[in-house]
């Protein structure tokens, strides 16, 4: 409701103030969501004409800071933001904003409110930094930065790998010193590091048809979980799949750190399936995976559907049970990729779409989260109309983070959400930049983020070193039933 408020200053001047009754155009789109007390300063820009702003941020604590602008953009010192979100009785904090134009009239908006609460988020994020097409990996570089603040640094280069391609970087436990990364091409291995060093291994053995590709960690540090897939891309003249990215075979294998030594997942069901994308629960007894029945490389592609299965896993003697549907997917003539489960081993969170197991590219591809004990699922309500994947959750259990496309379609961005249960999920923000026009002026993508508790020690140059030395090559252990 527009509502023209006239009123008198000193002497005769008159001051023309319209309140628009209506919240101010901002970006990124603060409104209403939900942040930990430890974020990054919230900085936005201001779509509204004007040739001056003024925003006043208040919290529950009683703290007030001012800020004024010529260009819409709004920056706030660490320092005073971490006082506004201070203090155990903080609820929300609210952005009072005006803009006045070259008359002197100003508009008032009303205010933009965010829920403040106290569960933490890891402190470090970490993300795969890339253009957004197959065709350009000759830049790429996995990056850490800091949630609650903005300082950054590279992990790994691959310009200092021989422009080789880097991926799956991955965490045991969200911990900063133990976690594995990818190399494709004349550099190639797995990566591992323990936070003082780098070590580069060949873990495709002769008995492997395939190598090594999308990896999960055990609870207990020792064994990671492996698909070994036969992919291939398919570029389509159709604007609903004009890239897709297709597993001709996949199967299971575990890998032994101390030993050094890969073994296969073994498969008792007489029929043939694909296996990708492992997860462990975390207490380390399920494997859970995605799985689909084995096709030919003439099927359609659009035909292949993957469910979420789960083996038993006896931890003492490493044999694994029979496998069990956990949601089947193919009934609803739907696919699963990505599970990846809450650390108190209650929920899972899945991404679900029309076929095949590489979501990235389907608009379609939402999240849905899996009630473990009770076995339903639904489709959570911080999704849009553009593709989520690649999502993780936070040491506590209490955020989520994932990749969007929600602002452009093509660009992945890491988005945050609030989980502090199935019913009281958070609404989205993006990762907060200082310069809140980052996201528009980049056309670079941020590929699988995940949360990380601690600084990452190593960097690009330990990756450097470990790819000028000979891979050590794992041996074979056999099938694990």
């Amino acid at each position: 409701m527009l509502q023209l408020i006239l009123t008198t200053g000193c002497g005769t001047d008159k001051e023309t103030v319209i309140n628009v009754g209506r919240e101010p155009d901002i970006y990124p789109d603060y409104s209403g969501v939900t942040i930990p007390e430890n974020i990054a300063p919230l900085n936005f820009m201001i779509r509204e004409n004007g040739k001056s702003f003024r925003v006043t941020a208040s919290s529950a604590n009683g703290f007030e800071v001012s800020l004024k602008s010529q260009d819409g953009i709004i920056r706030f010192r660490e320092k005073s933001w971490k006082k506004l979100l201070s203090g155990n009785d903080v609820k929300n904090i609210s952005f009072d904003i005006e803009s006045e134009d070259k008359e002197g009239v100003r508009t008032k908006y009303n205010p933009v409110t965010l829920s403040v609460v106290n569960d933490p988020i890891d402190p470090w994020l970490c993300y795969r930094l890339l253009y957004p097409g197959y065709e350009a990996y000759f830049q790429i570089k996995i990056i850490q930065r800091s949630t609650e603040s903005f300082r950054e640094r590279s992990v790994a280069e691959n310009h200092l790998l021989k422009t080789s391609c880097i991926n799956c970087h991955t965490f045991h436990l969200n911990k900063p010193d133990k976690f594995l990364l990818h190399v494709r091409g004349s550099a190639g291995g797995t990566y591992f590091t323990d936070g003082t060093k780098v070590v580069r291994r060949d873990l495709k053995t002769p008995e492997m048809q395939y190598g090594a590709v999308y990896p999960a960690w055990h609870p207990n540090g020792r064994l990671v979980t492996f698909s070994s897939n036969s992919i291939v891309q398919s570029f389509h003249a159709s604007r609903e799949y004009n890239i897709e990215v297709t597993d001709l075979a996949s199967s299971l294998v575990i890998y032994d750190l101390e030993k050094n030594e890969m073994s296969a997942v073994g498969e008792n069901d007489s029929i043939k399936y694909m296996e990708t994308f492992p997860e462990w629960s975390p207490d380390g007894g399920y494997l859970y995976y995605c799985r689909a029945r084995q096709t030919g490389d003439t099927s359609d592609f659009r035909e292949i559907k993957y469910n979420l299965v789960r083996k038993a896993f006896d931890q003492a003697t490493h044999i694994f049970g029979i496998a069990e549907v956990v949601f089947d997917a193919e009934s609803i003539n739907k696919s699963v990729s990505f599970p990846r489960i809450s650390p108190d081993g209650n929920y899972l969170v899945f991404t679900l779409h029309n076929n095949g197991n590489f979501s990235i590219w389907h608009k379609e591809a939402d999240l849905h989260l899996l009630n473990i004990s009770t076995g339903t699922a639904e489709r959570m309500s911080l999704n849009s109309s553009e593709t989520e994947s690649y999502h993780g959750w936070s040491s506590n259990g209490r955020w989520l983070v994932f990749s969007s496309k929600r602002d452009d379609g093509l660009t992945a961005r890491p988005y945050f959400a609030y989980f502090g249960s199935a019913d009281d999920v958070g609404k989205p923000f993006v990762l907060p930049q200082k310069d809140p026009a980052l996201y528009e002026r980049t056309v670079k993508t941020f590929n699988k983020p995940e949360f990380v508790t601690g600084r990452i020690r190593t960097g690009p140059r330990d990756f450097e070193r470990a790819a000028g030395k000979e891979a050590e090559k794992a041996g074979w252990a056999g099938a694990k039933q």
